[in-house]
């Protein structure tokens, strides 16, 4: 036998003769093994449980999803976690003996047993066959290890990749596609096993997850929150135990929360919004140890089950905020959702999340009447037990939509007053009619636009709020201590100044009455037809581009769609970069990345990844550029950088004199 004899030797001892000059380690090896955060359950064992007519609740909707994650490289940054079967003394946690010999019995039927009861479980919404118990004991035993992994400090977060799913199974009975409460009998464990006690359940399926609440109905150590569809206990599992009035009993009460949504379609705005009003505060307030979210991706676009319109962003954003409890320690448990790419598709953005990316943005959103209403009504229920739950903040405002107005739109409308009184701005018309209706007074150009021939565009979001909170939990506003920050100011008089025109164009949209584009197509859109109308019809021979924050995608974006011309006119491209985004540059087409090298200047944190060594050098070189500044927070980094801003411009546009100079530097 060859043995190593210290590990990292150069030589291998043979015992049939001389030592073995040792085999190099492949490159692609890492010497260490890798240092995982995040893990995950699968087994395709648990596609063993099928039905042979066909079902909504099919082996599919597990393997599409690992497939996906596959696909998409995420199983490698994770780490996988063996399955094992659920220990009857851990089901009889929250199951009863005689509910646990009923589901180990499934596997002993034989064909005309289960044909006889075929209405029996009809009734129940179940199907059995010989795989069935094997697929539940996995099930529950795979949620128990994911849930035990991230409570010993093994992992920081897992996600349990598991059917057939659990939050239907209550202590006495099986229904609902669900044999074992995997989310419930996991919990217990952790108690059992762990220092952890507080546990939080978020339950995100469509569907009220009655086995759950049933099992911690009377103790406080576990909240249970559910948004599920509700439709006055018409929607499955019926009944009222699923109503906002149902909060628990005994010791218990106030710590199952129920947010019934009165019909379908019920979309990202509002989830989110209920997340934000009632969800968040009341979590924040109970400060569990663990957050275990029951999974359900029925609630997606696309699930002819559920039928409502969460989008895989949405579901990356509610894992995001969950994210932030419990130190981060968090699980995923599968439970519902049977389209397979809508269920697909959001499992792959809750597990980005969970890797640590950034949700997808969202576009603007605003909430149902039906979501307002019913969150509202919640608000009303829990503020009884939570001390961080405002009723008020939550109360609808219908009666009184027609003489209300947005604090952005009414921001918006002072900065227009701003640049018109001081500068002399006008409003840019625009001819599209959804982008009249998002973007009407944001577009600002200088009166000589069309015959200067020097002109600066420059695009960027909202300005900065900066407000003093009389409560963090409850976000009540100090508004004699709050006030609008406008980064632009010294920028523009810069501009005027120097005696250039300039268009100023705030990609920040106000909500679509129906949004059929991203905010990022729609900021591309807006920045195409404003340099095709306006830029390219006027007198400037020199252009500057300056993009702040989320901005700059959509100005790199113009450079791909008008490449020719844009590398012709355009002197100088400006990038102001905060944090969480990264710098983008063309694509290499007609010359526009040399171009790019040479005219481009890109300004982040000197904190920012950029500047790390995970950046490769060749990204590096790809921006003409780069100045770093100790400064993390966007809305000082544009006013720190504007010196090194102003001296690119001057040095670039040196270089090309304007013909027939028109503009005049002001006094």
């Amino acid at each position: 036998m060859d043995v190593d004899t210290d590990g990292m030797g150069t030589q291998v001892a043979n015992a049939s003769g001389p030592p073995l000059p040792r085999r190099p380690r492949a490159s692609s090896l890492p010497i260490h093994p890798p240092d995982y955060s995040v893990g995950y359950i699968y087994s395709s064992e648990m596609m063993s449980h099928f039905s042979s007519q066909g079902h909504p609740e099919q082996p599919s909707r597990i393997q599409n999803i690992w497939q996906i994650l596959v696909r998409n490289q995420l199983t490698k940054k994770m780490k996988w976690i063996p399955i094992r079967e659920v220990r009857k003394e851990e089901a009889l946690l929250v199951h009863s003996e005689d509910h646990w010999d009923k589901v180990v019995a499934i596997q002993y039927m034989s064909d005309q047993q289960r044909a006889d009861s075929e209405d029996y479980y009809d009734q129940m919404s179940l199907y059995v066959m010989s795989g069935t118990t094997r697929a539940a004991l996995l099930s529950c035993g795979g949620v128990v290890e994911a849930c035990l992994a991230v409570a010993r400090k093994e992992l920081k977060k897992t996600f349990a990749i598991v059917r057939p799913p659990g939050h239907h199974a209550e202590p006495d009975e099986h229904m609902g596609f669900c044999f074992f409460n995997n989310v419930a009998v996991a919990a217990r464990v952790v108690q059992q096993l762990t220092p952890l006690k507080r546990i939080m359940i978020l339950d995100w399926d469509v569907h009220h997850g009655n086995g759950t609440q049933r099992a911690f109905n009377d103790d406080p150590s576990v909240l249970y929150v559910s948004l599920h569809r509700y439709e006055e206990g018409t929607f499955y599992p019926c009944g009222p135990f699923g109503g906002m009035q149902s909060c628990g009993e005994g010791p218990g009460m106030g710590y199952s929360v129920n947010i019934p949504w009165p019909s379908s379609g019920m979309g990202d705005a509002d989830y989110i919004y209920a997340f934000q009003k009632v969800i968040m505060p009341i979590a924040m307030e109970f400060a569990p140890e663990l957050v275990i979210i029951s999974a359900g991706f029925d609630a997606a676009a696309g699930d002819e089950l559920g039928e409502c319109f969460v989008s895989p962003a949405g579901y990356a954003h509610m894992t995001h905020m969950l994210a932030g409890l419990a130190g981060g320690r968090l699980v995923v448990a599968l439970e519902g959702g049977y389209n397979l790419t809508s269920i697909s598709e959001s499992a792959l953005a809750v597990a980005g999340v969970l890797l640590g990316q950034a949700p997808d943005e969202l576009p603007p959103l605003t909430a149902s009447e039906a979501a307002t209403e019913t969150v509202w009504l919640v608000a009303r229920e829990q503020s009884r037990y939570w001390k961080s739950v405002d009723p008020k903040a939550c109360e609808p405002r219908e009666g009184i939509e027609e003489i209300s107005f947005s604090i952005p739109e009414i921001l918006k409308a002072h900065r227009q007053h701003y640049l018109y009184t001081q500068h002399e701005m006008m409003q840019v018309p625009l001819m599209s009619p959804e982008l009249e209706e998002r973007f009407s007074s944001q577009i600002m150009c200088t009166s000589d636009i069309f015959e200067n021939k020097t002109l600066v565009v420059f695009v960027h979001e909202f300005g900065n709020l900066r407000l003093e909170l009389e409560s963090s939990a409850t976000c009540d506003v100090q508004l004699e201590r709050s006030y609008l920050i406008d980064f632009s100011k010294e920028l523009i008089a810069w501009v005027k100044n120097q005696g250039y025109s300039l268009l100023d164009a705030n990609l920040f949209p106000k909500p679509a009455t129906v949004a059929t584009m991203s905010m990022e197509d729609v900021g591309r859109d807006v920045l195409t037809y404003l340099w095709d109308n306006y830029v390219q019809l006027s007198g400037a021979h020199r252009v500057v581009l300056i993009g702040h924050g989320p901005g700059c995608k959509p100005l790199v974006d113009l450079v791909n769609r008008r490449a020719t011309t844009v590398t012709k006119i355009v002197k100088a491209f400006i990038q102001v970069v905060g944090l969480p985004r990264a710098p983008t540059f063309p694509n290499d087409i007609e010359d526009a990345r040399s171009w790019y090298e040479r005219y481009s200047l890109v300004i982040v944190p000197s904190t920012h990844p950029i500047t790390g060594p995970i950046m490769k050098p060749k990204d590096l070189r790809r921006h003409g550029t780069i100045i770093t500044i100790q400064e993390t927070r966007q809305i000082r980094l544009m006013i720190k950088g504007l010196s090194p801003i102003k001296d690119f411009v001057n040095e670039k546009l040196s270089g090309s004199p304007p013909h027939n100079r028109t503009n005049k530097i002001a006094s």
